[in-house]
């Protein structure tokens, strides 16, 4: 009694600080949370008896699954172990068979006694053969213990006989107890009566070797069903399954149609030594699912029905608490929206007493609410330099003549500081409808206005700066055809009229006659149409040289897109005037033009005595024929043929003669260049013609190879034959200065076509010689403006011919030719880009005739001498 007693008393000792804690937590809750627990208690009660009862009721049902697989590994283990020492024994009289085969002589009929007295104990046993090396049957016992003829024979398409076939069982077992000389146990198959089986083959051996195997062909359901007892069989289905997962033995008869299905709990073990079988046990629950348990129902109804009780009261007790909180709700919303807001809230009675103030009110002026309500004019935060314009605008709110946009007054805080404010006034209408005071609004604009003064100094600046360009700025609206902005560069060219902008636009160089403003903006929202204004917002400036006829000027016009100020879609312009580079431009390709003629002047300068030689020669025997026939015809010694030949012989040198002079002629008159159709062809055989008699005074030969088929370029001829003409002149030159032996005095000429990834198609020139080649310092400079290796040269060959190629989009290179470490040569050559595939042009009536005669993709040589 007294131990009761003491045990009592700690008890209340050791509960009382909790008890004192849990009072002390409800007494400061609030009324409607000590409700809302007290309805909760019982429901969270109610759904925790209820999760106690489902996890018991899952508790046992997982228990039990856990026993039945335990017990269904356990049986099927026990089959496997039954299963193997059944097999295990079998091999065991089947070895001493084989070594009685082995060790003597023993004919058929011995060996089909021996294998029916095991074969009739072993009922799972179907047959027992003796099979020689050559896959022959010489016995055979069925299990009934009768001799069948047919059995394991070739002939008769046993399946269970070796045949030679690599994919059949027995053939894989035959050979594996063949190489291997162990017993092997086949995979599954079916026999001859469609029943799955497999073989234990084990190897014979004689003098010779291999003799041949021992056949014992198993049935897998008679295994299966001699091997494991009913005590097994009895409380777990087993099946036995292939490497197919397919059921080819059970324990269990399927309905007729219907296949084996696998059971929910169910354990797999391999059938050794049996390769490829598995050996499956099943078992099944004894007792009803959760689902099905009654007494899980009712639990679950009575739990459903309490909660549904709880969940009324509880909703009873809301709609009795409503009312009292609705109005708790709307003045603390009120309350908490007037707290959280930026915007001052200021009212006032009819008499300008002041009646309320929200906290940001007192937060911008430093004023509590204390010191500010009940207070009339003037009020604490009028700065007191502007009491007169505070009380003028306070009159302006009592008479309702308050500007709609506010009005902007400076503020002063309680610590003396001054901010801008910007103040709305509205009358205050109470529910009846009758006005009780006026309701202010303050906003602080004091950041606003310095970023507004800093955005309009900005602009004043970038104005400033745009206006001082001497480039013309314009924004032009694309849909509009408005005229956005323009600086004082555009008014000054253009005026004020949107077609300036429509020219500077336009995408034809030279536009004299701009179209209209509206056919302008028409074509630009066409072509515009559907593109988003951010797609081109983002597209880089588009530059264009532009003549404007008017002015007489030149234009780089830059343009892009972009998006207004109020969002509408315009395009920019920057024009910046280009007359005076255009000018220098014009100015330098004409002083070039001079350079070139003059260049080929100099050429033809260089060669005079060899023009005067080869025009000499012409000259000469013009002279020789006429003074010839002028002696016959005063002796009265000539035919008329013999005249005729004469004169046919003089004209054709004077055709010579004048051929000569026709080509000096082209090559040296001024002209504007001009690209046009040519063919590689007759460009080379110009300038050889020219070149060769430069070559014949050096005594140097020419070999010319122009390929077949070439394209047709789109060059001017003059200048290329320029170019060839100046590499076959300095090639001769260097061959000539050299003093080079007759085998290395010869020029190879090559035109071929190319094609490279960085050029694209083109075609190629070279000029190659043998004489002493270029140092490396003469190659990195021999481009440049007045330098020359010659004494007397002047520098300009080279870069001229340069500048002619690059003109052409081509490109000029040279190199040495070298023989191991020494030089044997140079090798100039140039590109000329071409189109490919292109329709070619007629023939240009300047070819010779010859040339259509000619095999362009033929070598041609040139004498040195004539």
């Amino acid at each position: 009694m007294l131990s009761r007693l003491a045990v009592q008393g700690f008890l209340r000792r050791a509960l009382t600080p909790a008890k004192r804690l849990v009072s002390t937590w409800w007494r400061r809750q609030s009324p409607s949370r000590q409700d809302r627990f007290a309805t909760l208690g019982p429901l969270l009660s109610v759904l925790l008896f209820l999760a106690a009862i489902v996890s018991a009721f899952w508790y046992l049902r997982n228990e039990e699954i856990e026993r039945e697989a335990e017990a269904v590994k356990r049986d099927t283990e026990m089959a496997q172990q039954l299963i193997r020492s059944r097999l295990i024994d079998n091999e065991d009289q089947l070895i001493l068979l084989q070594r009685d085969i082995t060790t003597r002589a023993m004919d058929p009929l011995e060996f089909s006694q021996r294998a029916m007295t095991i074969a009739r104990n072993r009922p799972e046993i179907t047959h027992i053969s003796w099979i020689n090396q050559r896959r022959e049957r010489r016995a055979s016992v069925a299990a009934i213990g009768d001799q069948a003829d047919t059995l394991m024979t070739l002939e008769g398409g046993d399946p269970s006989m070796p045949n030679g076939h690599a994919s059949s069982e027995p053939e894989k077992a035959f050979q594996s107890a063949r190489d291997r000389r162990l017993r092997v146990y086949s995979g599954p198959f079916p026999d001859a009566n469609n029943t799955i089986v497999f073989q234990l083959q084990l190897p014979l051996s004689d003098r010779n070797g291999f003799g041949g195997v021992l056949v014992a062909e198993y049935a897998v359901e008679a295994l299966v069903r001699y091997s494991v007892p009913s005590e097994v069989t009895n409380r777990h289905a087993m099946a036995v399954l292939d490497p197919r997962e397919q059921v080819v033995a059970s324990t269990v008869t399927p309905m007729p149609g219907r296949r084996l299905t696998r059971a929910p709990i169910y354990y797999e073990v391999p059938m050794a030594p049996a390769p490829g079988l598995v050996l499956r046990g099943q078992g099944y629950r004894t007792s009803i699912g959760l689902i099905s348990n009654t007494l899980f129902w009712m639990v679950m109804a009575l739990s459903v029905l309490t909660v549904w009780m709880l969940l009324g009261t509880w909703k009873h007790m809301r709609r009795r608490a409503h009312v009292q909180n609705a109005l708790a709700a709307e003045t603390n919303f009120r309350r908490a929206m007037e707290n959280s807001m930026l915007t001052g809230m200021r009212a006032m009675d009819l008499e300008t007493r002041i009646s309320y103030v929200n906290p940001a009110f007192c937060a911008m002026t430093g004023f509590s609410e204390t010191e500010l309500i009940g207070r009339k004019p003037p009020f604490p935060y009028w700065p007191p330099d502007r009491y007169e314009e505070n009380v003028r605008l306070l009159q302006q709110e009592m008479q309702g003549r308050s500007p709609a946009g506010g009005s902007e007054v400076k503020v002063m805080r309680k610590d003396g500081s001054i901010f801008d404010a910007r103040m709305y006034v509205s009358p205050l209408i109470d529910p009846k409808g009758k006005q009780n005071g006026w309701m202010t609004s303050m906003t602080n604009i004091t950041e606003a206005k310095r970023v507004r003064d800093q955005l309009s100094a900005s602009h004043e600046r970038f104005t400033t700066v745009l206006e001082g360009l001497d480039a013309a700025v314009s924004v032009l609206s694309v849909q509009q055809g408005e005229l956005l902005f323009a600086n004082r560069s555009y008014r000054l060219w253009f005026g004020a009229d949107p077609k300036g902008h429509a020219m500077l636009a336009g995408s034809q160089l030279g536009l004299a006659a701009p179209k209209e403003p509206a056919e302008d903006t028409e074509e630009d929202v066409e072509d515009l149409d559907g593109m988003p204004a951010p797609h081109l917002t983002e597209i880089g400036a588009d530059s264009r040289e532009v003549f404007i006829a008017q002015l007489d000027m030149w234009f780089d016009v830059r343009a892009r897109y972009l998006q207004w100020t109020d969002g509408r879609l315009a395009q920019m312009l920057i024009a910046t005037d280009i007359t005076a580079r255009r000018h220098a431009e014009a100015q330098q390709q004409q002083q070039a033009e001079k350079a070139q003629v003059t260049s080929r002047l100099i050429t033809m300068g260089e060669m005079a005595s060899s023009v005067a030689h080869e025009l000499n020669q012409p000259l000469t025997a013009i002279s020789n024929y006429c003074n010839g026939m002028l002696s016959r015809v005063r002796s009265d010694n000539i035919r008329k043929e013999d005249l005729m030949a004469a004169l046919e012989k003089t004209a054709k040198q004077a055709q010579r003669a004048g051929q000569i002079i026709h080509r000096i002629r082209a090559f040296v008159k001024k002209s504007e260049p001009q690209r046009q159709p040519a063919f590689a062809a007759s460009i080379v055989e110009d300038s050889v013609e020219l070149a060769g008699i430069e070559l014949r005074r050096r005594n140097v030969q020419i070999h010319t190879y122009v390929a077949q088929r070439l394209p047709v370029m789109r060059v001017d001829p003059i200048l290329i034959e320029q170019v060839l003409l100046n590499l076959l002149k300095n090639a001769a030159e260097a061959i000539d200065n050299a003093a080079l032996p007759p085998s290395r005095r010869h020029i190879e000429l090559r035109v071929v076509p190319k094609h490279t990834a960085e050029l694209g198609a083109n075609i190629e020139f070279s000029v190659t010689d043998m004489g002493p080649g270029l140092p490396e310092e003469v190659i990195e400079r021999m481009y440049e403006a007045f330098f020359s290796t010659k004494a007397d040269g002047l520098g300009i060959g080279l870069g001229l011919c340069r500048s002619i190629i690059e003109s052409h989009q081509g490109r000029i290179r040279a190199e040495n030719l070298y023989n191991g470490a020494a030089v044997v040569g140079c090798r100039f050559a140039f590109t000329i880009p071409v189109d490919i595939p292109r329709p070619e042009p007629s023939l240009p009536d300047k070819i010779p005739e010859k040339i259509h005669d000619k095999d362009e993709g033929t070598a041609h040589n040139t004498a040195a001498t004539p």
